[in-house]
């Protein structure tokens, strides 16, 4: 039998299966008045307003609003009412502007919670108090983009390649692993606005770096391989050359110092990863049949060595 500390925070989290203790105001309070700090000791958010403000509820909210020492406290850059924006809270995010917290604090390379919100599906969530803090133009087309993008798949630019014959077609239908090395060059391909989309529902082939690299001449090319193991697993090419490699697409994580387009971009496709690679390879696609099929031609790659 595991034991805890039930004078902390020990054992209290959420999982898959339904349970989350953030949403449990008795349990949270029985915690407080048992001796939980209530600034801090939480595992990986740090502090229990933040890990309530993106998994909690907005009764638990209130009531550790009104016991910590600083509503607008900072963990890694972001305040909780920033992660509540972020996780796409809205009823979190109310619940800490009305117990005090600053949607207009500056963090985040620019990002406050209020400019923060301008952006996702709530955009009237605090009233704006200058028109100049408001979103840009560039920043509001790529919401709107983002907003119509949100369940299409991964991009990709042009590719050479060959049509696959009936012996490949024959191949991916009874088992594309009886021979690895044949089916990891055999792909989907569909032309969408922008460029095409490339497809390997079996395999990791179409996001190698040999495949990408020759994609993206003139243009740009985000590849990811959902690797059941290790998860999303991205690479980027531009203009004939790897300009970026193991990245995380539609990851839920940022940092104060990366770039303002990537916090905004993280945002905008949170656990988004297919949309999030579409939107970085500037493809519009206007339904979801270029990834989950069926294509509108399957191609063989000409053999070579794409790890190269």
């Amino acid at each position: 039998m595991a034991v805890t500390d039930e004078a902390g925070w020990s054992g209290i989290g959420w999982s898959g299966r339904g349970r989350n203790d953030w949403t449990d105001l008795g349990l949270i309070r029985a915690r407080l008045d048992a001796g939980a700090d209530p600034n801090s000791g939480v595992r990986l958010h740090g502090r229990p307003l933040h890990a309530a403000a993106e998994r909690g509820s907005p009764e638990v909210i209130t009531e550790l609003a009104r016991r910590v020492d600083d509503i607008d406290a900072e963990h890694e850059g972001r305040t909780a009412l920033w992660a509540a924006v972020f996780a796409n809270r809205p009823d979190n995010a109310r619940a800490l502007a009305a117990a005090g917290a600053d949607p207009w604090r500056p963090m985040m390379n620019g990002w406050s919670p209020g400019r923060l919100s301008l952006a996702g599906p709530t955009p009237d969530l605090f009233p704006v108090p200058s028109p100049e803090i408001g979103l840009s133009a560039a920043e509001a087309a790529a919401a709107t983009e983002a907003r119509r993008l949100i369940t299409v798949a991964e991009a990709t630019r042009r590719l050479e390649a060959t049509p696959a014959n009936e012996d490949d077609l024959e191949l991916i239908e009874d088992d594309p692993w009886r021979d690895v090395d044949h089916s990891l060059t055999i792909i989907g391909i569909t032309d969408v606005p922008g460029g095409c989309v490339i497809t390997q529902p079996w395999g990791y082939g179409a996001s190698t770096p040999g495949v990408i690299q020759r994609l993206s001449p003139d243009t740009v090319c985000y590849a990811m391989y959902a690797n059941p193991k290790s998860g999303n697993q991205g690479r980027v090419a531009r203009d004939g050359a790897l300009e970026a490699w193991d990245t995380h697409p539609g990851g839920g994580r940022v940092s104060p110092d990366d770039p303002a387009d990537e916090i905004l971009a993280t945002y905008l496709y949170h656990f988004r990863a297919v949309a999030y690679c579409c939107a970085g390879a500037g493809l519009r696609l206007t339904d979801a049949r270029p990834v989950l099929g069926p294509p509108d031609t399957w191609m063989r790659l000409p053999e070579r060595d794409y790890w190269a």
